[in-house]
């Protein structure tokens, strides 16, 4: 039974889940992912069709299942949403701050591939995934866009 499994890797988040609570947890992500190079980044997972998401709660090593409509925001590592074709192209970029529903402002880069009649930056929040990803530093904030209020551009 066991050659029936799906091979996961775990990654550690800090999710913000709706009202505030703040929870430390590992989520389980693939080794390969449709439509791009390499393993399943946590924003595939956060976009896809899943509205419970499997997690392992740091502190107490339970299971729980987090509601993907409830995750404001999921903070990862930044080198865990890289793929080999990160490397390969030069993204539009952006520093912008997000407001959220519950008033708290988020600072950073949002960066960005698409074809050039379709690379403004209303285009790349309009895209139809849920979760946008913020880099801060060394993070990558996946915030999702039904909480965010307003988006400003910043001088870098």
């Amino acid at each position: 039974m066991a050659d029936l499994t799906v091979p996961k890797r775990r990654v550690a988040v800090a999710a913000t889940l709706a009202g505030g609570l703040r929870r430390q947890v590992t989520l389980f992500l693939a080794e390969a992912a449709p439509g791009h190079a390499g393993g399943e980044r946590l924003s595939d997972l956060l976009n896809g069709g899943s509205d419970f998401i499997p997690a392992l709660e740091t502190e107490t090593q339970a299971m729980t299942f987090l509601n993907r409509a409830a995750v404001m925001i999921a903070e990862v590592d930044a080198d865990a949403e890289r793929t080999g074709a990160d490397e390969l192209s030069i993204p539009t970029e952006h520093a912008i701050e997000l407001t959220l529903d519950d008033g708290r402002a988020l600072r950073g880069l949002v960066t960005y591939l698409l074809p050039p009649d379709r690379a403004r930056l209303a285009d790349f929040l309009n895209d139809g995934t849920l979760f946008l990803p913020l880099h801060v530093d060394s993070r990558v904030l996946l915030v999702h866009k039904r909480h965010i209020t307003r988006v400003a551009l910043v001088d870098g």
